[in-house]
């Protein structure tokens, strides 16, 4: 990768190496195997450090292009399939989903009772395309554990994973039969909304999500490496899933680590994808961009400008409007879009950062941020589950605004 002089676009070279030398710790005392940086600026490479190993047991140390589960960041990706879609006129924000997914016609929502005896009740407006967009839709995760809902969920078989012979369809027309948290509209609950939402693209488009994903993202914006699986000829790239050992923090093999080279039965557009670090920033400089990279553009303009801004009623930040639980980002100062969080206060988010800025993160502790105002993007890799493991989101924003200095 080539890194320009970072002094010609503001950052003092010195505190960038702050960022290398704090996260070489995590490394040194095993809470992560590995782990990969890259910080831009005005679209150029101002630094880039790779540390540890992406596979320890094989001595494998972690490169340039290893590649990575990236889990949740495969939401932002699938937000953009909707809406490119959404910009040919193939369906309105408020479309009720059942309108594509026709079994979501019959949705109901959790009253009271237990997870083996839910009392039920209808819902008070349907579910529509914009809750989908931004996690109000009352659809929720196994993996939360806080509420009857969750445990449903697990009880049918979604926890960090789906039945093994359910594809995408099938997993929807599921989820449709298990009771919503709450009302569409009535609180933001991190779920499936945007595996639902890949479903919504492979029933509009007609061909199935990683097909969509290939042809209409991935090769325009040549991110070559990302795809649903590892082909044979690369899966020696792929880094190794680890967890925290219970007794002493330190990095383990996670149960939840196995075969790559295989293409999943359920594409899941809320977290099926794998790629890199080089090809995850191209996507981030396409959303600074604002729909355009390299002359090939995918979005208008001012689609990527409504994407990207707080769209929680009242401009509610997600402590107010979202429910207390795990999700990818922090609760205070911070909106969300369609797709994305969105910084609205950074001195209510108590992290130094910049309002505007739109980022998520995934299940195995890597993040991504974008900051249109100071035209800066960063992409972190690393592979261990689950994300709330160590607070390594805030110390990256910290590192990268600290150096700099124009």
């Amino acid at each position: 990768m080539n890194v320009v002089d970072p002094t010609q676009h503001g950052f003092d070279p010195r505190r960038l190496d702050r960022i290398d030398t704090h996260f070489q710790r995590y490394v040194d005392d095993r809470r992560l195997a590995g782990w990969q940086v890259l910080v831009s600026r005005a679209g150029q490479l101002v630094h880039h450090s790779t540390a540890g190993m992406r596979d320890i047991d094989a001595a494998a140390v972690w490169s340039d292009d290893t590649i990575v589960r990236l889990y949740s960041m495969t939401k932002p990706i699938t937000s953009v399939a909707a809406m490119m879609l959404y910009e040919e006129g193939a369906f309105e924000l408020k479309d009720p989903v059942s309108k594509f997914i026709p079994s979501f016609g019959e949705a109901r929502v959790y009253r009271s009772g237990s997870a083996l005896k839910p009392v039920t009740v209808p819902v008070t407006e349907p579910m529509r395309m914009w809750h989908l967009l931004t996690h109000t839709s009352g659809l929720t995760y196994g993996f939360h554990h806080q509420h009857v809902t969750d445990a449903i969920y697990r009880a049918a078989g979604y926890e960090w994973e789906q039945p093994v012979d359910y594809d995408l369809a099938a997993c929807c027309d599921s989820w449709a039969t298990l009771p919503l948290a709450f009302q569409p509209g009535a609180e933001w609950n991190y779920g499936v909304s945007t595996d639902v939402l890949g479903r919504v693209v492979e029933v509009i488009s007609g061909v199935t999500l990683d097909e969509f994903f290939a042809s209409r993202i991935f090769a325009p914006l040549n991110m070559v490496d990302t795809g649903f699986f590892v082909p044979p000829e690369r899966a020696h790239r792929a880094a190794r899933l680890y967890g925290p050992h219970p007794a002493t923090g330190e990095a383990t093999i996670s149960p939840l680590d196995g075969a790559v080279a295989e293409t999943p039965t359920c594409l899941s557009g809320g977290g099926g994808l794998w790629g890199t670090a080089a090809d995850y920033l191209r996507f981030c400089h396409f959303l600074l961009g604002r729909g355009e990279l390299d002359g090939t553009r995918l979005l208008g303009s001012r689609t990527v400008d409504y994407m990207t801004r707080n769209h929680l009623p009242g401009g509610a930040d997600l402590e107010a409007f979202g429910r207390p639980l795990f999700a990818e980002t922090a609760f205070d100062g911070v909106g969300f879009g369609l797709g994305f969080s969105v910084q609205l206060d950074p001195a209510a988010y108590r992290v130094l950062s910049s309002p505007g800025e739109y980022a998520w993160g995934g299940a195995a502790s890597t993040a991504f941020f974008c900051d249109p105002l100071e035209d800066i993007a960063v992409v972190f890799l690393t592979q261990l589950m689950p994300s709330s493991t160590h607070p390594i989101r805030p110390q990256l924003k910290q590192l990268v605004y600290q150096a700099l200095v124009d």
